[in-house]
């Protein structure tokens, strides 16, 4: 399997017109910790995992993925994974999109998206 860094998210083009991203935690403030509690949620560890290995566009609105479950309940997911440093979301009209800061978590924490990809292929 390919490391994650050498063809995932960050290699799309952005539009050329991006909202600006909802808060999220600078580069230096992304703890280790906050990302293994996110992930420690199946329900989460699944967005990533569709993020990292289904994505085939830039960004991604909640109705993608296909959950069945409240809208009440997936924005509490995606903000944790937001808040966590996992995922940049920018607002569209009444939609939120997601992406893994695929760039961001690499240079902060050198192979864990590629752990993180080994482990889902193991489940």
């Amino acid at each position: 399997m390919l490391p994650i860094s050498s063809f995932r998210a960050d290699a799309f083009d952005a539009p050329e017109f991006l909202p600006e991203p909802l808060p999220e935690p600078s580069l230096d403030d992304i703890r280790l910790e906050a990302i293994f509690g996110a992930l420690s949620q199946p329900l989460r560890l699944t967005i990533i995992q569709k993020l990292l290995l289904e994505s085939e566009s830039y960004d991604h609105s909640c109705s993608w993925f296909g959950f069945n479950r409240p809208k009440s309940s997936l924005t509490h997911h995606f903000k944790a994974l937001r808040e966590a440093g996992l995922i940049r979301q920018r607002q569209y009209g009444l939609e939120r999109r997601s992406r893994v800061r695929t760039a961001d978590l690499n240079a902060r924490f050198p192979g864990l998206l590629d752990l993180v990809v080994a482990w889902i292929a193991r489940s």
